[in-house]
């Protein structure tokens, strides 16, 4: 239940705090006085557009609150949300003038899809329009999918999936004269560089035995000069490192930092003698060989040919390879028009599958809805009269399913229903309108209903009945209505009148105006004042006050 609602800084109110109660509350006051500024308000903090022009004029930003009562329903989600669980449960919105938005839901921030999503489990707000949600399919249609409790997502996702099978398909007939050209001029580049095998670092490693065999002589003149300069009888470096290591030793005993270096100078001679050792075996296993630098100088051509005529750098022609063999394997898959035709045809059989399903589940919904609005018909002026919702097979398949939903109304006893929108004038609009709100709201989850003056354009005996309604409706759940009827006003539990007034600026008169509303709570004399104002306009007359003591009279008694 709905039990504050603190209203800042929004068109023409300034500060608004405002304790709700269960039963039947309305709202009622002079056309333009704000009433429907206070559900604009309720609807900003459930998640609505934000929107910079609601902020009141000279304020920096709107605020709203709507405090409700906990629901334990709602533990799970709050708390997969990250937002905390309490005894009451509150939502809070601010808007600035750049209509920059901020939300939160028990103190922690909130997105506005979080709020909408979390409004939706606590209010149904019927709006005075909503008639004309009759007339467009796809209100119609959701309005008995709701009824029935279906969710069509999977059939959403059914339909997106064949979609996108037929066109793949259809693509693949379109265009097989082309993939037949690509797939050949594929095949011939692929073929080409097959031919060639390029391993994933062979060119790299062409590249060095290259290099090296190309100059294999020069190395090999290089490594016996080493060798000869180290090994060479009296005057090699290793014969001079061995007598100076000898030399230093033997005079160690005089001067220990000889010992030092003669250690130093032994440990280089067993390096340069190692040194050496590798050079020799470097000699016999190298060698120039004109056969196969010839056999390289071939392989890198071709390796080089080929990354000229594609414009790649010789590294990147096994990437390349790679890359046409999986565009190959793209088109082939397209080229394959059975496996894409077998794709559709399973496409559409789930599509189908789930398309029943829903179909059934509509099926089976439709006279218990029709029935249920009729019934509500029968005490708002339109007795005997009858509602049915026809479900005609479409011609071919839709997002939606295999079938259309259409609201067929019959506005006297013995007629045949006909489309609502065609034999319906607005007066019995609103009132069937009426019907499916009252209806749909009985099998509702939230406990907050308002209706946003659904009432426009009822009056007399009807007026009284959906009074009464509304009263029932209150006997079980929150219900707030905002209504211009003073026989729906005297169902009330709750009367809280809406007024817009404007005072004089400070300063002598010289600022401008200030036109605020207001909202007050009425009851015993003031209620019957605001009743007879209804009946009679603003000149309240003796015989308005009477009726409109015999109004509440038996409400009150």
């Amino acid at each position: 239940m709905l039990v504050h609602l603190s209203i800042r800084d929004i068109v023409l109110i300034d500060r608004l705090d405002l304790a709700l109660n269960d039963g039947l509350s309305v709202l009622t006051g002079e056309t333009g006085a704000g009433k429907s500024i206070l559900i604009d308000a309720l609807q900003l903090a459930l998640g609505n557009r934000a929107d910079a022009g609601a902020v009141r004029e000279g304020a920096e930003r709107l605020d709203v609150s709507a405090e409700f009562d906990a629901d334990p329903a709602l533990a799970a989600w709050l708390e997969e949300g990250g937002f905390e669980a309490g005894e009451t449960l509150l939502l809070r919105r601010t808007v600035d003038t750049q209509g920059r938005s901020r939300g939160w839901v028990n103190g922690s921030p909130a997105t506005a899809a979080q709020l909408r999503e979390l409004g939706g489990h606590l209010l149904d707000i019927h709006g005075q329009h909503a008639w004309q949600s009759l007339t467009r399919p796809d209100a119609v249609r959701g309005l008995l999918d709701a009824y029935a409790g279906v969710r069509t997502t999977a059939l959403d996702a059914a339909w997106q999936q064949w979609r996108q099978a037929g066109s793949a398909l259809e693509s693949a007939r379109n265009a097989q004269e082309t993939l037949l050209r690509e797939r050949e001029r594929l095949q011939w580049q692929i073929g080409e560089v097959d031919k060639l095998a390029p391993g994933a670092d062979e060119w790299e490693e062409l590249s060095g035995q290259h290099t090296r065999l190309a100059n294999a002589q020069s190395l090999i003149d290089a490594a016996q000069a080493a060798a000869g300069l180290l090994d060479e009888d009296e005057q090699g470096a290793l014969a001079l490192l061995s007598r100076a290591a000898d030399r230093l030793q033997d005079l160690a005993h005089i001067e220990p930092e000889f010992k030092t270096l003669g250690d130093e100078l032994a440990g280089s001679l067993a390096q340069a003698s190692d040194a050496l050792h590798a050079l020799h075996g470097y000699l016999r296993r190298t060698e120039t060989d004109a056969d196969q630098l010839q056999a390289l100088d071939e392989r890198l051509g071709l390796w080089m040919s080929l990354a000229r005529r594609y414009r790649r750098p010789p590294g990147e022609l096994p990437a390349l390879l790679a890359g046409w063999r999986q565009e190959l394997q793209t088109l082939e898959a397209q080229a394959d028009l059975a496996a894409l035709e077998q794709a559709e045809q399973r496409a559409r059989q789930a599509f189908d599958k789930e398309a029943r399903a829903v179909g059934q589940a509509r099926l089976k919904a439709a006279p218990r809805l029709a029935a249920a609005i009729t019934e509500a018909m029968q005490g708002l002026g339109m007795q005997g009269g009858r509602f049915a919702v026809a479900l005609q097979p479409l011609a071919q398949p839709a997002r939606h399913g295999l079938e259309d939903v259409a609201f067929l109304v019959a506005g006297h006893a013995g007629g045949t229903p006909r489309p609502v929108g065609k034999v319906a004038s607005g007066g019995e609009l609103s009132r069937i309108a009426l019907a499916i709100a009252v209806t749909t709201s009985r099998l509702g989850t939230a406990q907050a209903l308002i209706f946003d003056e659904v009432d426009t354009g009822i009056g007399g005996a009807v007026a009284d009945t959906v009074g009464r309604l509304m009263r029932q409706l209150g006997r079980d759940r929150q219900v707030l209505a905002v209504t211009h009827l003073p026989q729906v006003a005297a169902c009330a539990d709750h009367h809280l009148r809406v007024a817009k007034r404007t005072t004089v600026g400070a300063a002598g008169g010289k600022a401008p105006p200030v036109t605020e509303s207001t909202v007050a709570p009425l009851d015993g004399e003031g209620r019957m004042q605001e009743i007879a104002r209804m009946l009679g306009g603003e000149r309240v007359s003796a015989a308005s006050l009477a009726h409109a003591r015999e109004m509440l009279s038996p409400q009150e008694g």
